[in-house]
């Protein structure tokens, strides 16, 4: 091929043509970049070009019914979930093939993180090196990681959990643990390593969460030493090193006048009628909130006057029998020929194959004028064992309707003891907050 020259006259002299620059191009990069001409320029020509993305753009970005992708640079891409949930991903291929990898969840690790990470396996291509391979043989070598044994642990007990029980404890290990200690070997993490990590969550402001990451370390170095995995249990060392978790008490009204005036609230509530239900109904059963919402037509026996709620669906993971008053019926009746051929009692407006979020009805309170701090749906559990309790009810039947929240409270746990006593108590609590939506003076209640 014979060379095309172009006189420059800004440098007194020539250059190859462009002609000679693009048939020469190709051949340097295949033999010196190792690219693949025929399939950059493919991606050349079918790659739309954009913007690369902005913490503000992600920080706005909301989720929607199903996965997507938003897109930075060079193959890399933040992927949102339904839930929330968002990780970076980067895309490459070698050898003509695509390939994945993760590079962390968001915000854990932040914008200018992932582009760091991008920009380092970048780099080991370049090398000649594969970043999907590397990741394999570091997992393959590292079966006595934190991490690891981490998983072993949960795979092992999360048999024994709820669901929801279940998704916390693994959120809480890959959001808050893993990215800081989780490729450490169990062998060589010492009390400072886990004290920085906890300090981190710490710092958040969420001390409850670093108690219970820390109680979840300490059951992972257990179960290392009962499999010989490691030898000792740096947590001990750590007793009394984070600080105390405040005591969380749910947004109340204990003024038997002030609750008379939310029960009017509801009842002027002007919102869907599955909504306005719930919110009529929450008081008189004082349920926790995801067990109203996820109410089923199933668990009702209107004849026998019970509720009855399925370990399943249960905090503690025994049932739960609610005495139904008669308000209580006709609030369940007046909605039934609405609700009644679904599943659930309060299915979502948008698809009645779900029960409703778990902010509508907490919206719904802030749209009559609660504001936050003042009062939340898992309020009306601690108003009714408050009123009840001043009342002279007895205390075993108050304990028992309200259902124990956790596992080592349940031995010996009989669900359907003082049932009938529960029954009288539920109406007589029933008849009051009758008094109560009416009154303009403190009303009396008869003790069961």
């Amino acid at each position: 091929m014979v060379e095309q020259r172009t006189e420059n006259p800004r440098v007194g002299g020539s250059i190859p043509s462009l002609a000679t620059i693009s048939s020469q191009l190709p051949l340097f990069l295949e033999d010196f970049c190792r690219y693949d001409w025929g399939y950059l320029t493919s991606k050349i020509k079918t790659t739309p070009t954009s913007a690369m993305l902005t913490d503000s753009e992600i920080r706005k970005t909301q989720p929607k019914d199903s996965a997507f992708k938003l897109f930075d640079t060079d193959g890399l891409f933040l992927l949102v979930r339904p839930s929330g949930e968002r990780d970076w991903r980067m895309t490459y291929r070698v050898q003509g093939h695509e390939t994945l990898i993760s590079l962390g969840p968001y915000p854990t690790v932040s914008l200018s993180q992932a582009r760091l990470k991008l920009k380092r396996a970048r780099d080991r291509l370049l090398e000649g090196a594969d970043p999907s391979v590397e990741r394999q043989h570091e997992k393959g070598t590292g079966n006595d990681s934190f991490e690891a044994i981490a998983r072993d642990w949960f795979s092992t007990q999360s048999a024994h959990w709820l669901p929801s029980h279940a998704d916390k404890i693994i959120r809480r290990l890959e959001r808050d643990i893993f990215p800081w200690i989780g490729k450490r070997p169990i062998k060589t993490l010492k009390p400072a390593h886990l004290l920085e990590c906890l300090k981190r969550i710490e710092a958040r402001g969420n001390l409850e969460t670093a108690r219970r990451a820390y109680q979840n370390i300490c059951r992972v170095f257990r179960f290392a030493i009962a499999a010989r995995r490691c030898a000792h249990d740096p947590c001990a060392a750590l007793q009394g090193a984070l600080l105390p978790a405040k005591e969380r008490r749910q947004a109340s009204i204990a003024d038997p006048l002030e609750f008379g005036e939310l029960l009017r609230a509801i009842d002027a509530y002007s919102g869907s009628h599955a909504v306005r239900t719930a919110l009529a109904l929450a008081p008189l059963v004082f349920v926790r909130p995801g067990e109203l919402r996820a109410a089923e037509w199933s668990e009702f026996h209107l004849g026998a006057r019970e509720w009855r709620i399925p370990g399943a669906r249960m905090t503690a993971g025994i049932p739960h029998i609610v005495p139904l008053s008669k308000q209580a019926i006709a609030l369940l009746k007046d909605i039934q020929p609405v609700t009644g051929n679904g599943k659930y009692v309060f299915p979502s407006p948008r698809s009645w194959t779900r029960p409703l979020s778990n902010v509508a009805l907490l919206a719904a309170l802030r749209r009559m004028g609660y504001e936050q701090g003042t009062l939340t749906v898992h309020g009306f559990r601690d108003t009714a064992a408050t009123l009840l309790r001043e009342k002279g009810f007895n205390r075993r039947y108050i304990e028992r309707q309200l259902a124990p929240g956790k596992r080592h409270q349940v031995r010996g746990y009989n669900y359907s003891a003082f049932l009938a006593k529960r029954k009288v108590m539920m109406q007589e609590w029933a008849n009051y907050l009758d008094e109560l939506r009416n009154a303009r003076a403190m009303p009396k209640i008869r003790k069961a």
